[in-house]
């Protein structure tokens, strides 16, 4: 028996959510004007946003969202072809590179690789091409290059992307841990100091009461 498919309105809110999330290219390129791909999907959800905000998407991902909430794409159609660009890629003059890892903290699917002092090196089979390595690039030394089609795997982007998130959000963890050890030392250190201190004094008064 042919399952009755269900209107927007009857739809699980969270699903619902994964559904347009799973339609978007994963960039995280911010271009929609929010943070990532799955706060612009939460708010497509919320109808506090259009489905023509995702040029890297381009008209297969406006006519994909059209179609899962039953909107009628047309209006957004002839604006969309406007802000068109074809892939993109990025890649380091490695002969300029000074190793500063500024590109590598910025891009959003950790398709950068090197460290600290070292040259780095773009992941062409993981760059999105979303752009986001070139502003903080102090010697100007990252060129972006169209390509005839996006290298990347959407899904494994994804992955990348809160993989990196998480561990920067354990690293910020183990930072606010390590700066309320340091007082916990502080206080420790303080109390033996008076604890000591407390000794001596009573030593000394028992000195003192014993010579008398």
């Amino acid at each position: 028996m042919k399952s009755k498919k269900l209107s927007i309105s009857e739809r699980d809110f969270k699903p619902l959510v994964n559904e347009i999330d799973a339609l978007l290219p994963q960039t995280q390129c911010g271009q929609c004007s929010y943070s990532g791909c799955l706060p612009y999907a939460r708010a497509i959800s919320e109808n506090k946003a259009e489905i023509n905000r995702c040029p890297p998407g381009g008209i297969k991902t406006l006519l994909a969202l059209a179609k899962l909430l039953e909107k009628n794409p047309e209006p957004f159609i002839t604006e969309m072809h406007t802000q068109l660009n074809p892939p993109m890629i990025a890649s380091i003059r490695e002969s300029e590179c000074i190793g500063c890892t500024k590109c590598i903290q910025a891009c959003p699917v950790d398709a950068i690789l090197g460290a600290a002092k070292q040259l780095h090196l773009v992941l062409t089979e993981e760059c999105t091409g979303c752009g986001l390595c070139l502003p903080p690039c102090p010697v100007d030394c990252i060129d972006m290059s169209s390509i005839n089609q996006s290298n990347y795997n959407p899904q494994q982007a994804r992955q990348r992307y809160y993989a990196k998130k998480q561990r920067f959000e354990l690293k910020q963890d183990q930072t606010n841990l390590s700066n309320n050890i340091l007082p916990l030392n502080e206080q420790a250190t303080y109390i033996k100091a008076a604890v000591k201190r407390a000794k001596e004094k009573k030593q000394r008064l028992q000195i003192n009461l014993e010579t008398k």
